[in-house]
């Protein structure tokens, strides 16, 4: 790890757990050691690691490229290994090698090309989406599976709602918007009629390049519900390109899914995204179609 890969990753890991992450990440280095000694890997440079963990590209005594996933949170961890081997059977997600939840550890296969979806030919994603939700989508829901996509709508309008009264914000997106994207959702979750186990977070970076695996899916978030909202960001994408609209067209008929449904969940997500691009200074074309789905 470099100093400022450090700095980056302890500024976004205080963000999400508060200073008590200033001294586990500190731990970090000893930690991979006492695993690399346990489970016989090498371990590598930190790459592509998020606000909830550090990921270290690994080498088992063999030579097999492996990526070791450490998160303060272990709770958050187990949740993710839970969701990793419910999938496992279809193949299309990171196999799991080992595992220490007490620990907030796992090993996991580290996915080859693994170019990104967002970085692929964009006239080959629809099938190869369609391909990839056929395949998750084929898992049964467990029994008394305890997340819902109601539950993740409600905790993201919570968290996210919060931002709305950010000046930059508000001056683009105010309270009714909101709460029409708020009423929407809860048309479209009223009406859910076939639901089946989602991926849960499914955009153009959580999904690889698995090579004739297809395409393989990373960091589930998995629960029941509607279809068509695996495809939601995808089509939301869009709209730095060739347009929400169009984009769900194509993919409704590649994923074979309904395309009024998908469209209308655009416009629930379309918000949340605008405040994403409002934060991260996205195209100001694409912002303007975000906001036109709003109304």
């Amino acid at each position: 790890m470099t100093e400022v890969d450090l700095k980056d990753l302890d500024t976004r890991l205080v963000s999400r757990f508060g200073s008590a992450a200033e001294g586990w990440l500190a731990g970090v280095p000893a930690l991979a050691g006492r695993l690399a000694s346990r489970w016989g890997f090498t371990p590598g440079e930190m790459f592509d690691s998020g606000a909830s963990s550090v990921v270290l590209r690994c080498r088992w005594t063999d030579g097999t490229p492996a990526v070791l996933k450490l998160s303060p949170d272990d709770a958050l961890l187990t949740k993710q290994l839970e969701m990793l081997r419910v999938f496992a059977p279809t193949g299309r997600v990171p196999a799991v090698l080992a595992a220490d939840a007490d620990a907030g550890a796992m090993m996991l296969e580290e996915i080859r090309p693994g170019t990104m979806a967002e970085d692929l030919p964009l006239p080959t994603l629809p099938g190869r989406w369609g391909d990839l939700l056929t395949a998750l989508h084929s898992v049964a829901p467990p029994a008394d599976w305890p997340w819902s996509l109601r539950g993740r709508f409600a905790e993201s309008f919570a968290r996210i709602g919060k931002r709305i009264t950010e000046p930059a914000i508000a001056a683009r997106i105010g309270p009714d918007t909101w709460q029409r994207a708020i009423e929407r959702c809860e048309r479209l979750l009223d009406t859910q009629a076939d639901v089946v186990l989602l991926h849960g977070d499914l955009h153009l970076g959580n999904a690889l390049d698995g090579g004739e695996r297809g395409l393989i899916a990373i960091d589930p978030k998995a629960c029941v519900g509607d279809p068509c909202f695996d495809a939601v960001d995808y089509v939301v994408s869009g709209a730095e390109h060739e347009g929400v609209e169009a984009r769900c067209h194509t993919v409704a008929n590649a994923c074979g899914l309904d395309g009024d449904r998908l469209s209308a969940w655009s416009r629930v997500v379309a918000p949340m995204f605008a405040i994403a691009y409002l934060t991260q200074g996205g195209p100001e074309q694409a912002l303007d179609e975000l906001l036109a789905l709003t109304s």
